[in-house]
């Protein structure tokens, strides 16, 4: 399957080539700068995107199922519907990014910094959230995901 790349600001292609090639570049250039890169729909089971900078990536409907996301940059980038079925997001900045019916079952969102994240409709069922960062107008989103039945008194 081919795959183009783009800056989605710029339209300024960044990689292209088969996904294969890409699992391979992102295997030798560890935190690959894939800033505003349109990703929507890809293919990145198991990939390795350690220290990535996603900032403002278009993942929407991205296969990130057991990725390696350590520490990566994902501010504001678009990750709704994607599956991080298991991913390791230790660290990840989340800031404000659309997360939205995501599949973060079982993800490692250890120290991640979600504030401003849209979490509505996420599964974060077996996720560790330790020490991971949120805002209070996600609290609900959060505790609802997790399973947590909130009570009006």
């Amino acid at each position: 399957m081919k795959i183009s790349i783009k800056n989605k600001w710029t339209n300024v292609v960044i990689v292209e080539g088969e996904v294969e090639n890409l699992r391979s570049f992102l295997e030798i250039n560890r935190n690959a700068n894939l800033h505003g890169a349109d990703l929507h729909g890809a293919d990145l089971h198991g990939a390795n995107l350690y220290g990535a900078d996603l900032y403002g990536a278009n993942l929407y409907g991205a296969n990130l199922r057991y990725a390696n996301l350590y520490g990566a940059n994902l501010y504001d980038a678009n990750l709704y519907g994607a599956d991080l079925h298991g991913a390791d997001l230790y660290g990840a900045n989340l800031r404000y990014a659309n997360l939205y019916g995501a599949n973060l079952y079982d993800a490692n969102l250890y120290g991640a910094n979600l504030y401003g994240a849209d979490l509505h409709g996420a599964d974060l069922r077996g996720a560790d959230l330790y020490g991971a960062i949120i805002g209070i107008a996600q609290r609900d989103a959060v505790l609802k995901a997790l399973g947590v039945k909130l009570e009006e008194k």
